[in-house]
């Protein structure tokens, strides 16, 4: 009856307003405490709320009964506010935040943000996708694995939730043949949605879960379920990869075109696949759809969350990068117990680029391993020419006649179709090519994937040429180039001087007639082979793709106080199951495997070690699991040197420079470590509020309207949340910041060292600390500015324990007057 009331008035009026305007969807959120808060004090429903890291029960009576009401409250506000057919409701979010998606015209927006009761209408935006060998890179076969009972028992019954473009069921990586049967998981209460064309379930034991959510996208007028699938099938390729790195079965062989390029593996090859397809071929997905996805994984009760994907701008309505519907959320599902690992974005190198902010997410870098893949085309001249070549050589010793396609056009009218893409092979003359190498051009076409290197290769077989060569004549500085397996020997030759260098061979070797005709082809030449990897210990490295810090907190690009990346993990060339219906990549279309390269890669490594980690430690809160994988990544190559990162140099070309916190966070990932990392900093919802509450610029309205909770200052400063680095973006004269270590080993004894560059003075209290089994310790870092350079100034503080355990933080402070 107050509920009728309380919205008669506006009621009332809707009947005065006639609407027009184009609808959109709207992210909608009101008064009450969703689930996971919520702590009593309505007749009739039961407190649901848990303590920091538990999970709920989603299956109580007090939990189902206060999800109707709140979804109730929904549809009775819309109902009162608005006529029957006027609006959709797509989604009510229940369990993280109280609110609902809703698509709305404009004027209907005004009377939603002005009814009582409502807190935020935000219009949705926009999310992307951030787009083997690496688990001997990581050292899991030989030094993690064997701790939880080897391969066949790595993550056992941990549930992983990715919220990504779905999965291809059917892939080997997937599969449950010969292999142990996965029982019933009594934890996880997730459906199973069933192929709308085969009747069959998307799930096999070790995909326990399957979904899809299309709402936003299908108000929004882009989803078309001929090409994205209305079901959790992968019509992109992109959530078949992400899943394989994380949890794909172990020893899959990876074979294309004839060649095993080696045995792919998960991180974690035994724990469970939870599918929550949320991102679409042509247009990745809305924010509306990845929330619901998010809060449906929580409901399910996963354990760990992948998210490849980040937002393609900034929201309309918020200034604040830590306060959204999306990184909201996300903060009620670590409240819930998940620890959710996101790509940091693929914005690199420039700073500020970062699209993972908030200190409850773990932000993860990509790095490239020590695979590299070359190949090299020798000319008849004895000139040999670098290049890239995922292929195998022409034969033996022979050397084989180059024809050009611009020598070899059926008709000169078909220039109209960029015959030197080689993408047709109709326009081309095959009496003149067959036996031979063909040699294309890398147009603008490729880039934009209009071309693809697969398709020359298709062009070159049908016209029964040997192989090709594919020459890069114009090249934007910094242009990125991957290798690519192909069936037939073939090369790109990625350097402008080298292309020319053929091209000049190629000219002198084709004598022509006055009108321009070839008279007969003489120039000669062999390809390599690209199929071995060459492996350099100069790895890991940044990618030069992989966004950086500093982490700002907010759209004005203000910086936090908060170290972003938090992690550098393993996101250039990496092998993982694809689907027969990808078209994310257009060079494995039709392939079951694809190697492809982004923080899209790197972050369900992180995911998949992550549980590793909980499996051995089950009752770890997501930052406890946070905190072992930061506090023991290394700053060290594999040679035993600081680890370098790809940026530009002033003309734009492509240099390594010492990396920094802003490029890797901690570190490059160390699992073995991370297993076993004697001390942690732990921190819970409630200290995150304390880092909003105290973030200078932060509304307290803002954070009540996203939180549904008081503001509490006691944390001082937010660089004072107990996070295992320290960064002070604006530090004047001395400043004092504390954190508190838990052991979650036997009693030890830590020596405390800390250094830092000139220009900021570092001390750590106390220097030595002895801290029993179980125990939590404090201890302060003091920063002086000694001199202020307009910069950052990078140190670290380490403990050292008296029974092997090193802890690394690392440290990060820019010094002004005032």
């Amino acid at each position: 009856m107050k509920l009728l009331m309380e919205f008669g008035c506006v009621f009332m009026i809707l009947f005065a307003i006639v609407l027009y305007g184009k609808a959109e969807v709207y992210i909608v959120t009101v008064e009450g405490e969703p689930i996971i808060s919520y702590t009593g004090g309505i007749d009739g429903f039961e407190a649901t709320a848990v303590d920091s890291d538990e999970k709920i029960d989603t299956m109580s009576e007090s939990v189902t009964s206060y999800a109707r009401h709140l979804e109730n409250r929904h549809d009775m506000l819309l109902g009162l506010l608005f006529d029957r057919g006027t609006y959709t409701k797509l989604y009510s979010y229940r369990h993280l935040i109280n609110g609902f998606a809703v698509h709305i015209s404009p004027e209907q927006v005004e009377t939603l943000r002005h009814a009582p009761g409502v807190k935020s209408v935000e219009r949705d935006w926009k999310v992307k996708r951030l787009t083997t060998h690496t688990p001997q890179f990581l050292g899991l076969p030989t030094s993690v694995w064997p701790t939880g009972g080897g391969c066949d028992r790595a993550g056992e019954d941990i549930v992983i939730g990715f919220v990504d473009s779905g999965i291809y069921p059917h892939h080997p990586s997937f599969t449950t043949h010969n292999t142990e049967p996965y029982g019933p998981l009594a934890k996880y209460r997730g459906k199973c949605e069933v192929d709308p064309k085969t009747k069959r379930s998307f799930c096999n034991g070790k995909i326990i879960g399957a979904q899809h959510f299309a709402q936003a996208a299908i108000a929004s007028g882009t989803f078309n379920p001929l090409i994205d699938f209305a079901s959790p099938l992968d019509g992109d390729g992109h959530g078949s990869h992400t899943a394989s790195i994380a949890a794909g079965r172990n020893g899959i062989p990876v074979r294309l075109y004839g060649h095993e390029f080696g045995k792919a593996s998960g991180m974690a090859p035994r724990a469970r696949i939870a599918v929550y397809k949320a991102l679409y071929r042509l247009f990745g997905g809305f924010v509306a759809d990845v929330v619901a996805a998010v809060d449906q994984a929580v409901h399910d009760g996963v354990d760990i969350l992948s998210l490849s994907v980040g937002p393609n701008g900034p929201p309309a309505a918020t200034k604040t990068t830590f306060l959204n519907p999306f990184d909201a959320t996300l903060l009620g599902a670590v409240k819930a117990g998940v620890f959710v690992a996101q790509a940091a974005g693929n914005g690199g190198p420039f700073p500020k680029s970062l699209v993972s902010y908030s200190p409850w997410i773990v932000s993860v870098a990509a790095a490239i391993d020590d695979r590299r893949y070359k190949n090299h085309l020798t000319l008849g001249n004895g000139n040999i020419l670098a290049g890239l070549g995922l292929s195998p050589s022409t034969h033996l010793n022979n050397t084989y006649t180059l024809v050009a396609a611009n020598d070899v056009l059926l008709d000169s009218s078909v220039m109209k179709y960029s015959p030197t893409d080689c993408q047709r092979p109709e326009l081309l003359n095959k009496n003149l090519i067959k036996g031979k190498i063909l040699l294309c051009g890398y147009s603008f076409n490729f880039v934009v994937g209009t071309a693809s290197i697969k398709k020359v290769s298709e062009t070159a077989k049908a016209l029964g040429a040997v192989g090709f060569v594919l020459c890069v004549e114009n090249v934007s500085p910094g242009t990125k180039f991957d290798p690519v397996p192909v069936g037939l020997p073939g090369i790109l030759i990625t350097d402008v001087t080298n292309s020319k260098e053929l091209i000049d061979y190629y000219n002198i070797s084709t004598p022509r007639d006055w009108t321009g005709r070839v008279k007969s082809f003489k120039g000669i030449g062999k390809i390599g082979d690209g199929l071995m990897p060459i492996l350099h210990k100069s790895a890991p490295q940044v990618a030069l793709f992989s966004a950086r810090g500093p982490n700002i907190k907010d759209f004005s690009f203000q910086e936090a106080d908060l170290l972003k990346p938090d992690i550098l993990a393993p996101g250039s060339l990496i092998w993982g199951a694809w689907s027969l219906n990808g078209t994310d990549e257009p060079n494995y279309e039709g392939e079951g495997f694809a190697m492809v390269s982004g923080t899209s890669m790197a972050a369900p490594h992180i995911a998949g070690i992550a549980a590793l980690i909980k499996q051995k430690h089950p009752r770890w809160s997501p930052a406890a699991i946070k905190s072992a994988l930061l506090t023991t990544a290394t700053t060290l190559d594999r040679a035993g040197n600081p680890i370098l990162a790809q940026q530009y140099s002033e003309t734009e070309a492509l240099k390594l420079a010492k990396a920094t916190p802003f490029d890797y966070g901690n570190g490059h990932v160390n699992p073995k470590a991370a297993l076993d990392p004697g001390l942690i900093f732990d921190a819970g919802y409630r200290d995150y509020l304390g880092f909003l509450c105290t973030t200078p610029g932060i509304d307290f309205h803002e954070i009540k309207k996203y939180t549904n909770s008081p503001c509490n200052r006691t944390m001082g400063h937010p660089y004072n949340l107990n996070t295992p680095s320290i960064t002070v973006s604006h530090l004047v004269r001395t400043q004092v910041v504390t954190r508190t270590v838990t052991n979650v080993a036997k009693q030890e004894t830590y020596v405390m060292t800390a250094r830092m560059q000139p220009a900021v003075a570092i001390e750590v209290n106390p220097p030595a600390m002895t801290i029993k089994a179980g125990a939590s310790r404090k201890f302060t870092v003091t920063l002086t500015v000694r001199s202020v350079t307009g910069t950052y100034s990078f140190g670290e503080v380490l403990m050292k324990g008296s029974r092997g355990h090193k802890v690394r933080i690392p440290v990060q402070a820019n010094g002004y007057s005032r």
